[in-house]
């Protein structure tokens, strides 16, 4: 929508995009006057979304928004600027590929070793769900406005871990 400028005419198009701003750049402003209060213990990886770090140059703002979260430990997964191989329709498109970036994603965020992995874009979270499925001690997958509504306590608190270290619950 940012790039509606470009496509439609001149004058309604450029006076609309400038008013387009990602949930990110909107949420980043409302936490800085009031910042999240609830604790939520998590080690989370963040894995940017192409549509944010590619299209948008919005790299900053999801990072800004989980170092708010009290009790959140942000851990930077290693090849942040390559795609998990959702791409819109590109695992549809190009599955083999896909399913090469895929498991490439995956393979850092089981290294990593962290509870969960946020992102801010659907499509990430169905395709990373899809990789962790079958992974034994697999992080758990939640997008950034479920973990915000977590500390501002607008959702119930995550259940204590299990012996394994692990969330007895899943994602919201």
């Amino acid at each position: 929508m940012k790039d509606y400028g470009h496509i439609l005419p001149e004058d309604v198009g450029e006076a609309f995009a400038r008013k387009v701003r990602d949930f990110t750049e909107v949420a980043a402003g409302l936490v800085q006057d009031r910042p999240p209060y609830r604790e939520v213990r998590l080690r989370v990886a963040y894995q940017e979304a192409c549509h944010l770090s590619h299209a948008q140059s919005i790299t900053a703002q999801p990072r800004e928004l989980l170092r708010a979260i009290p009790g959140l430990s942000l851990v930077e997964l290693p090849e942040q600027e390559i795609c998990c191989g959702s791409a819109g329709v590109y695992n549809l498109l190009q599955p083999e590929m896909a399913n090469d970036l895929k498991r490439r994603k995956v393979g850092h965020m089981l290294a990593a070793k962290v509870d969960a992995v946020v992102t801010a874009n659907p499509g990430c979270l169905l395709q990373l769900r899809n990789g962790l499925k079958a992974e034994m001690g697999a992080p758990k997958l939640y997008h950034l406005a479920e973990l915000l509504a977590l500390g501002y306590g607008l959702l119930p608190p995550l259940p204590p871990k299990t012996d394994e270290g692990r969330r007895g619950a899943e994602p919201i």
